[in-house]
């Protein structure tokens, strides 16, 4: 979820172990239990106030919808699927270049 394997999951439980100590851990956890379960329903009322706001048009906005980040991941590979559908544009094959012999060069160009 996190990035983080059984590892690191290891090494965080052994230095809250240390940190907090084994007779404050059970309590610990069951606040961040709580705290996770508190967040989620925050963001579960969000989303569907804002759903009701939006309208009927939006019923099924998600918030990840709204992250500028899958914005981006989704046009991008809708953009790339348009792409493969469309055949490629032909260009005259270009003769390879023999052994000694530069590259042509714009001065214009650069």
């Amino acid at each position: 979820m996190f990035g983080v394997g059984l590892p690191e999951l290891a090494v965080i439980a052994f230095v809250a172990v240390l940190v907090v100590g084994p007779e404050k851990l059970p309590d610990l956890a069951r606040q961040a239990g709580r705290m996770l379960r508190q967040l989620r329903n925050l963001a579960n009322v969000a989303r569907d106030e804002l759903r009701e706001e939006l309208g009927p048009d939006y019923a099924d906005l998600e918030l990840r919808d709204l992250d500028p980040r899958e914005i981006v991941r989704k046009h991008v590979l809708e953009a790339m699927e348009d792409d493969d559908d469309a055949p490629a544009p032909s260009r005259p094959r270009e003769k390879p270049l023999k052994a000694g012999e530069l590259p042509p060069y714009d001065v214009d160009a650069t």
